[in-house]
This record gives C-alpha cells, sequence and structure tokens, in this order.
C-alpha cells in the first residue's frame, strides 16, 4: 500500500509510519521540521519526505509531488494537529491551533478526497480527538478545532456515498496518549503511543467511520454526549 503521512515528525504520526514501514508499505512523510524528517529518513531508508508547514504552503503542489514520486496513493493520514492548554486564554496560541487543525486540514483533506475521487478509490483517515465532541476551558480552540475536523470527515463520508465512489474518510478520535503534546488537565488513561498507532491501523484497514482510541475512550464519548451542560462545565 502507498501511504502519505501529514505531519510524522513526532508523536502519532511518527509511530504510524515506523509501523507501516515495518509491514512493508511504500511510505511518504511530512512535517515542519527538516532535522527531525531527515532523521526519520535515516531509520527508514527507502521513504519520501517532504518539509512544509500546512499553514502557510501550497498543500496542493507539495502533495502532488510527493503523489507523483510514489506513483500514486492509497491512504492519506492527517496527523498535524496543535493546542494548548492553559488557564489564561492566549490569542497567539488559539489562532495558531486553528490555523494548522482547521485551514491546514481542510487544505490537505479536500485535496485528497478530490484526488482519491478522481482516482475511483482511496482512503483519508484523519487524527480528531474525543474532546472534539464538547467544549473545553483550558484550549477552546483545540476543542472546537478537532469539531471541526469530525464533522468535516463525516461530511466528505456522506458526498462520497452521493457521488457513489470507493472513498472512505476515517475519523479517529483519541484519547490521551502518551506524546509530547499530552499536556492536559487530570489526564487518565494514557496510552502508550505504540498501542495508540496499533488501534488506528487496524481501525484504518478495517474502513471504520469512526474509531475511539484507545477503544474504551467510546465510554467517555458517551458520558460527555450526554452529560447536562450544568454538569459538565465544571470539569470541562
Amino acid at each position: 500500500m502507498k501511504i502519505i503521512i501529514v505531519g510524522a515528525t513526532s508523536g502519532i504520526g511518527r509511530e504510524l509510519a515506523q509501523q507501516y514501514y515495518q509491514l512493508g508499505n511504500t511510505l511518504a512523510v511530512t512535517g515542519r521540521r527538516k532535522e527531525l524528517l531527515q532523521e526519520l529518513q535515516g531509520q527508514l531508508p527507502g521513504i519520501h519526505i517532504s518539509c512544509f508547514d500546512v499553514q502557510t504552503a501550497n498543500v496542493v503542489s507539495e502533495l502532488g509531488a510527493l503523489i507523483t514520486h510514489m506513483d500514486g496513493i492509497d491512504l492519506l493520514i492527517y496527523c498535524a494537529g496543535y493546542g494548548n492548554p492553559a488557564n489564561e486564554l492566549v490569542a497567539e496560541v488559539e489562532l495558531d491551533s486553528t490555523a494548522t487543525n482547521v485551514m491546514g486540514f481542510v487544505k490537505t483533506a479536500s485535496f485528497a478526497f478530490n484526488y482519491f475521487r478522481k482516482q475511483g478509490h482511496g482512503q483519508l483517515a484523519v487524527i480528531s480527538s474525543v474532546a472534539a465532541l464538547r467544549g473545553n476551558s483550558h484550549s477552546p480552540a483545540y476543542s472546537a478545532s478537532k469539531a471541526y475536523v469530525s464533522n468535516y470527515a463525516e461530511g466528505l463520508n456522506i458526498k462520497a456515498s452521493k457521488l457513489h465512489v470507493d472513498v472512505v474518510v476515517t475519523d479517529i478520535r483519541p484519547g490521551f496518549i502518551k506524546t509530547k503534546m499530552a499536556k492536559g488537565y487530570g489526564q487518565f488513561w494514557v496510552a502508550p503511543v505504540e498501542k495508540a498507532a496499533r488501534q488506528i491501523r487496524v481501525a484504518i484497514a478495517a474502513k471504520k467511520r469512526v474509531a475511539y482510541v484507545t477503544k474504551r475512550w467510546w465510554l467517555i464519548a458517551v458520558i460527555l454526549k450526554r452529560l447536562p451542560f450544568g454538569i459538565y462545565r465544571k470539569i470541562g
């Protein structure tokens, strides 16, 4: 299988790259930090790398060049994301988080969907979050932007159905994963990144529409969806 992972310099994206590589897939990875991409390429000989920022780059041309080098793709995984929980509301952080998680995402997702539609098949997997289900006082932009990701993914699945094309969009909603981005308050059920990546691969292979990682986070999702605002606001 030919795979592009957008946002693979650290965390879930990097671990997915390592696992997919070990399984013998043809792989391309992107990220903002060139030295980390080169380091990953040294560990995984033969992978393609492309250094760009989804906020500012011409995503269409960057991804198009990678696809040309790979002679097509079957799966694109969007792992780029940013959030920095804090008690104080920092405008710069909120704007940066929104730009990456929304604008960078939608440029990538719309390109991938149109490419797969033209190709006649393909799969887009997006890393959202359990945080997408409700607003969060510690990182309002992060939870709101992840809600955008999940709703956009659902919309693309509906569009694929109406267009009668074999394009699947998988919305991955992780809970707490042990990565450098895991900075939230009151963390629990924190999963090793290796375990999370394995479960993500399984969900993608099964072409699930929505998958919680780790699996038991579906229970938290059910509770969050039904919890009255008067109670939720004390913990959110």
